[in-house]
């Protein structure tokens, strides 16, 4: 840590090793900074190692995730190549429609290992100032919209069935839904993990959950959902005459798939927007610092930096003598999700 301070006017106080020292403000202020890099060029021979840090945000397991997601999609492009050829040698129009419409879930599938690998590849990349743990947020986002407008298009499809029936070939179809059922519990399988219950809400601790994941996960599971709300209307509408219900599952469908997929774009929107991570544990920081290390905070900055990382920058106000570091060290022991901390401190010799 280099201690700093903001020198009057034509004033330049240096220590006998260059370094600037703090030097006392007007009514009585001290400021003191610490931040997390080397210096480079330093005449010193002694080492900055201890204050310096890299910057890979990347989240817990993220090469197992990127090796799921690239095996759900190939499983998916697997099925797909059948369906498509089925379709093709046996004439089938349900057919290729199914393996087309699987075609997007291989294109999302293949956007969430495509994040994962970007992530890895530029995770020591200097051009990213925070880490390149975003990548797998910016995907998310991306394939939620995609579910979205999925959604409204299956919903104004459904609408329209309602107002003018179309012949629906039921057995067929029963059959396609099956596939699709099959290949997406497969694919949901190979995806699934502890947190990926959550669906389109958050349920995860201090919203450390992987978006990009979860979405890959949403995208499935709501093609399964869909596919087993067809299975039933197709079934009753095969066995029973119920033709109508083939239309309103798909309609009940496409409103929980928007529902997830609004979920979806709120979350992973907030963080690429860097807005404050986790309101509670602000507030929790706050607390610390003001009760238990008796500084008063002036300015926080909470946000997210990849799954299961957060950074920090908060300026203190402390009535008497302390460090930065002193300040850092007592918050990592509380909150070891902050991987990157910067702290400012002002001494006020007037406060008490």
């Amino acid at each position: 840590m280099t201690t700093q301070a903001l020198p009057d006017p034509g004033s330049n106080s240096r220590d006998r090793h260059g370094n600037m020292v703090p030097l006392e403000r007007p009514h009585g202020y001290t400021l003191i900074m610490a931040h997390d890099h080397a210096h480079t060029g330093h005449a010193d021979p002694h080492s900055h190692g201890i204050w310096t840090h890299g910057h890979v945000f990347l989240g817990h397991g993220h090469d197992r995730s990127e090796s799921r997601a690239k095996l759900a999609a190939l499983v998916t492009a697997i099925f797909m190549v059948v369906e498509i050829s089925a379709g093709l040698i046996f004439h089938s129009m349900a057919l290729l429609a199914d393996g087309v419409h699987m075609a997007t879930h291989v294109g999302a599938l293949g956007l969430a290992a495509g994040a994962y690998w970007l992530a890895r590849r530029h995770a020591a990349n200097a051009r990213f100032s925070f880490g390149s743990g975003k990548f797998g947020d910016l995907a998310a986002f991306s394939s939620a919209i995609v579910l979205g407008l999925t959604a409204v298009a299956v919903a104004g499809e459904s609408i329209a069935r309602l107002v003018h029936p179309a012949q629906v070939a039921y057995g067929e179809a029963l059959v396609i839904a099956c596939i699709g059922l099959g290949v997406n519990l497969v694919s949901a399988f190979i995806l699934k993990d502890d947190h990926s219950h959550n669906h389109g809400h958050v349920h995860a601790h201090h919203n450390d959950g992987d978006n990009n994941m979860r979405a890959a996960y949403v995208h499935v599971l709501a093609d399964a959902g869909t596919s087993l709300l067809a299975i039933v209307a197709l079934a009753c509408g095969y066995y029973f005459g119920l033709g109508m219900l083939d239309p309103l599952a798909a309609l009940v469908g496409a409103f929980v798939i928007a529902s997830w997929a609004y979920g979806l774009i709120r979350d992973s929107a907030m963080v690429l927007l860097d807005a404050d991570a986790d309101p509670k544990m602000s507030g929790a920081i706050k607390s610390t610092i003001e009760e238990n290390l008796g500084a008063r905070v002036a300015d926080l900055h909470l946000w997210r930096l990849g799954p299961g990382h957060h950074g920090l920058i908060v300026s203190l106000v402390s009535p008497g003598p302390t460090t930065a570091e002193e300040i850092k060290t007592a918050l990592r022991v509380h909150y070891p999700d902050l991987s990157h901390v910067t702290v400012e401190v002002a001494v006020c010799a007037d406060c008490t």
